[in-house]
């Protein structure tokens, strides 16, 4: 039996924790001797047009998996944005304009079809929730259907659409405890249904200079604060821009904050030469930078998992986290890698103190690492799904 990844793009160059996590999952799993596919749109990305079919529909191969492609339909976008718009602003929403988001997110009918006529030659295995791929086609078969959700606590978890399909599906893989805690408030579970915490694979065969990042940067003998991954509001990077400036001002300290990932960013001219900031790197510079930073920041509320908070513990560098996400805040707590902020104030603190700690700073980076290594290596991760999927194989055949 097949297993397909359903997501609503796929690519090798697409940023974006769920997308790379959904890339390297499937890649594993084919090592581990499944039979891998994924079945998406031919959109792009998130931030392209979803109404656009920029790949051609058809199958194609991306790293050794066979991608199907299905062609997305015209789209009523300004509606569409209207309702996302108060989504966004945690509004509940009628079920009228429910129905306009479920509606006109993206059409992909040929996907749902292909799905019900090859159910009976997969298991689905769906990946993030909120998108019309996920909780339209969780629908189609959903006794074959497991669903990686990357639940997040926001507007969107509270649609009455994932009241209805999280409870049917199989089964529900989470990242943390936290995240499973959060689909048990919101989704009471069909009978039967399989809730675990899988966690993510985290690559851990990289080696980071943080000489060679400074030499290049011209950061030698500075401390900085560093950020990696998508600059957008959805991240907090501009309440994280807002606490640095002021810190900034206030502490007199000769550190920096470095910025680094896709999207653009505004930073304030008072605090532009206390700020770096330097877009989407190569892979390699990140990963020397992880090496270079004093403390690595994961200001977004709205984490399922975090990549680059692993990443960046990989690297020995300790972490400071929103109080205010439950999932970083227990990586956090269960790693002992860091501390964690809910305001101004604490941030200000905290950063000092790993500042002026150094010491400490370096025990904590070294256990958020260890912690890593304990919990998230991909054979660790593989073990885990292959347990979930095998038991619903027996089921199902």
């Amino acid at each position: 039996m097949k297993l397909a990844f359903v997501t609503p793009w796929y690519g090798r160059d697409i940023p974006g924790g769920a997308e790379a996590e959904t890339r390297r999952t499937a890649v594993h799993l084919q090592q581990a001797g499944y039979e891998v596919e994924v079945l998406t749109t031919c959109i792009r990305d998130l931030y392209s047009d979803w109404g656009h079919n920029h790949h051609r529909p058809g199958l194609d191969v991306v790293d050794g998996i066979p991608v199907r492609r299905f062609p997305v339909h015209k789209r009523d976008k300004a509606a569409f944005d209207r309702v996302n718009w108060r989504l966004m602003q945690n509004q509940r929403l009628s079920p009228a304009e429910e129905a306009v988001f479920n509606e006109e997110m993206f059409r992909c009918p040929d996907l749902y079809t292909y799905i019900a006529d090859h159910q009976a030659d997969y298991l689905f295995i769906f990946i993030p929730y909120m998108f019309a791929s996920t909780y339209l086609g969780a629908q189609v078969c959903p006794d074959r259907s497991l669903m990686i959700p990357c639940l997040h606590d926001e507007g969107y978890a509270y649609l009455d659409v994932h009241r209805r399909v999280m409870p049917q599906v199989r089964a529900l893989l989470f990242y943390t405890e936290a995240e499973q805690a959060l689909a048990a408030r919101l989704y009471p579970p069909a009978d039967g249904q399989i809730r675990t915490v899988i966690g993510g694979g985290v690559d851990v065969d990289w080696q980071g200079d943080g000489r060679r990042f400074c030499q290049r940067y011209g950061l030698e003998d500075t401390p900085f604060l560093l950020y990696a991954g998508r600059r957008e509001p959805g991240k907090n990077v501009p309440l994280l821009i807002d606490y640095w400036a002021q810190y900034s001002g206030q502490s007199g300290r000769a550190a920096k904050l470095v910025l680094m990932g896709p999207g653009p960013v505004h930073i304030p001219p008072e605090a532009s030469a206390s700020i770096l900031d330097l877009g989407f790197v190569p892979a390699q510079d990140k990963y020397d930078a992880y090496a270079a930073a004093t403390v690595f920041c994961m200001p977004s509320v709205h984490e399922s998992f975090s990549i680059v908070l692993m990443e960046s513990w990989l690297a020995g560098t300790p972490a400071l986290v929103h109080r205010g996400c439950a999932v970083t805040h227990e990586h956090v707590h269960r790693a002992n890698g860091g501390l964690y902020f809910s305001g101004y104030e604490e941030f200000a603190a905290t950063l000092d103190y790993l500042f002026d700690h150094p010491a400490t700073a370096v025990t904590l980076g070294r256990q958020g690492r260890q912690y890593v290594l304990d919990n998230y290596r991909w054979e660790t991760i593989t073990a885990r799904y292959s347990a979930v999927i095998n038991t619903i194989i027996e089921e199902v055949t």
